[in-house]
């Protein structure tokens, strides 16, 4: 592992310093926050957004996916169901080429739309405001996670829900360099718990929920 303090950005989390390290087996240089715990990939390491599709084309992501679905349906135990009576409307955001989630929240009785920008990339002036908007598998391919959590914000009604999966980072650069997470390479952004309740606070959120691995709740409370 080489670790470098030299010609490294500033975190698009919090601003902090950062550390740059270079991942050998991987290929890949990523840099490190110590005060957010926000991790992210170089720019030079970022593919195209054609070759991002791709990627997603060989996921058998579909209902007759029993595991697929399994994944889902503890998401919507773990983060929706406790608040469940207080929605109405959602915004499967990041739906992908099948919008499995979609279909699941439906069956709950919520009205479900749906957006992905590679395979349902709707107008922005059809969409509503809702009551839970929903980003599984979805920011650790962003590259602005902070500004796209401000601009889902936009789109709840008020004490809205965004409830989000993506597999926390193990807080420790050698760890973080033998983990699978980062070896997809349309995995641009990794956090911590830490990170994502950092987040909340800068953009008018509080969580409601948040376990060790991969689940959020955020409520947004101005």
């Amino acid at each position: 592992m080489k670790l470098d303090k030299s010609m490294r950005p500033v975190c698009p989390i919090c601003s902090g310093a950062t550390i740059r390290f270079f991942n050998e087996v991987q290929n890949v240089t990523f840099y490190f926050c110590k005060h957010c715990e926000f991790i992210f990939k170089d720019q030079r390491h970022i593919v195209s957004e054609k070759r991002e599709k791709r990627r997603y084309r060989e996921h058998n992501n579909s209902l007759e996916n029993a595991g697929y679905v399994r994944m889902f349906e503890d998401f919507i135990q773990s983060c929706v169901a406790p608040y469940l009576l207080q929605m109405h409307t959602a915004l499967d955001f990041g739906c992908g080429p099948t919008p499995v989630l979609a279909h699941l929240l439906r069956n709950y009785g919520l009205k479900v739309d749906c957006y992905d920008k590679l395979f349902s990339p709707v107008s922005l002036s059809e969409w509503r405001s809702y009551d839970l908007i929903t980003a599984t598998e979805v920011f650790e391919h962003l590259p602005d996670p902070l500004e796209t959590l401000t601009f889902l914000k936009r789109y709840l009604n008020p004490n809205g829900f965004l409830a989000l999966m993506t597999h926390f980072h193990p807080n420790n650069i050698d760890e973080f360099n033998t983990w699978w997470y980062h070896r997809d390479i349309t995995h641009i952004s990794f956090f911590t718990p830490g990170t994502l309740d950092i987040m909340a606070f800068l953009t008018g959120f509080e969580i409601l929920f948040i376990d060790e691995v991969k689940y959020c709740l955020f409520r947004k409370i101005k």
